[in-house]
């Protein structure tokens, strides 16, 4: 069969909540927007709800609820986007709780849905969502008054420990909601690595729990086999793939592998990417098209059935390496024509 394998390691992701969760005494919830980072919220959220998961985070009040279909009636389903105008059925109906992000949305979900939970989101410095502190200070007490959820706020330099805006959010969120009796929220992974000063009461683990940095000590989740369709003889002078972009220097074996950049395997992986035929590194050869990739295969004694893009020899982050990217963007990009296959859980 022409189709790349996906496996995912429905153990490795539950070790690596149980993890962070160990951390310290705060709860922990899931980050499960984008499908799980990409690995299939049908199968990961089942999973962290019976390891006793209580708290799920989505991005858009869509993944919501898809994600209570999923999980059925229990978990809460908290929603980063907070209430957007024409939201309101869909929050109501499937028992969703937006993290308010400005006092427009607190009017429209007190007009809207009266009496229906919610959270709060604040903006400690990162600029992105939340109230800053000015229009906290305008609606705290009215929120406040309607016995918020969760307030929360995210932190803009959580993988870099030394960096002074940790310190600087860390400091201005405590002093937006010292005092209050709702719950708080400030870390995701990398808040949870810097320490119980940042973990309040509950937290938020998302990338580690897929296998990606900044936890460094996470369990690989994923692996990505991608099957030779051919495999030929180039000679010294013949070049490969679109727009002549690699010509041979020498004789060598060359495959083509069943994957490109419709899987998220985009172009600009191309000049520094290598795979694996066992332990034998095999260089990415051209350019990556839309469903194939060359790859030198001249150092392959036995040659296999596959090679291994994710797995042992490579994750997720030392592939964006590779585009400067970051492991977050590998993850979400992986495509959906990939054989996903699931192990443990």
């Amino acid at each position: 069969m022409a189709q790349a394998q996906l496996t995912i390691d429905l153990d490795a992701i539950r070790a690596n909540w149980r993890a962070l969760a160990a951390r310290g005494t705060a709860e922990a919830g899931a980050v499960v927007k984008a499908n799980c980072y990409g690995l299939g919220a049908d199968r990961v959220a089942p999973m962290l709800a019976r390891e006793g998961v209580r708290r799920f985070f989505v991005a858009t009040t869509e993944e919501g609820a898809s994600l209570r279909h999923i999980l059925g009636a229990g978990p809460e389903i908290n929603v980063f986007s907070g209430h957007m105008t024409g939201d309101a059925a869909l929050l109501r109906d499937a028992h969703l709780t937006p993290m308010i992000n400005s006092i427009d949305q607190m009017l429209r979900h007190v007009e809207a849905l009266p009496g229906h939970p919610f959270g709060i989101q604040l903006d400690s410095g990162m600029n992105r969502l939340g109230m800053e502190p000015a229009e906290w200070s305008a609606l705290r007490d009215i929120a406040l008054a309607q016995n918020p959820r969760l307030v929360m706020s995210h932190l803009a330099c959580a993988d870099e420990p030394d960096h002074g805006m940790n310190a600087f959010q860390l400091r201005t969120f405590r002093e937006m909601t010292d005092g209050i009796e709702a719950p708080r929220s400030l870390a995701a992974t990398g808040g949870i690595l810097l320490g119980e000063a940042y973990h309040f009461d509950v937290t938020r683990p998302g990338i580690g729990l897929y296998g990606g940095l900044p936890f460094a000590a996470a369990q690989r989740v994923v692996a990505l086999d991608i099957p030779i369709i051919q495999v030929r003889d180039v000679t010294a002078g013949e070049s490969v793939g679109y727009g002549n972009a690699f010509v041979a220097r020498m004789p060598m074996k060359v495959a083509t592998i069943a994957a490109g950049y419709a899987d998220g395997l985009i172009r600009a992986l191309a000049p520094k990417t290598h795979l694996w035929a066992g332990d034998t590194r095999c260089k990415l050869l051209g350019r990556i098209s839309m469903d194939l990739i060359t790859v030198d295969v001249s150092a392959v004694r036995e040659m296999p059935a596959t090679l291994e893009l994710l797995g042992p020899h490579q994750g997720v982050d030392q592939l964006a390496d590779h585009i400067n990217s970051i492991g977050y963007e590998i993850l979400t990009s992986l495509g959906s024509r990939y054989a996903r296959r699931y192990i443990g859980g």
